[in-house]
């Protein structure tokens, strides 16, 4: 894979996965121009198969399983 001179801006909730719906974690910049964007469960299904035709991959699923900010006095 080739490494895109511009960063790609993170992912939020209005990204949502190409195959059902769900909130996106991995945006597939394609070889042959376009993205595609994934949840974190056809991002896997489908890894072996983007990895040939992928430019860049984009791959936010850590967010998923990181201890989310200390929350602070006033949010108690």
């Amino acid at each position: 894979m080739t490494t895109v001179l511009t960063p790609a801006s993170p992912l939020t909730a209005a990204d949502r996965c190409d195959r059902c719906g769900a909130q996106a974690y991995l945006r597939v910049v394609l070889i042959s121009g376009g993205e595609l964007l994934f949840c974190a469960h056809h991002g896997r299904k489908f890894e072996p198969e983007l990895k040939k035709i992928a430019a860049e991959i984009q791959d936010e699923t850590e967010r998923l399983t990181a201890d989310p900010a200390s929350a602070s006095d006033d949010e108690h």
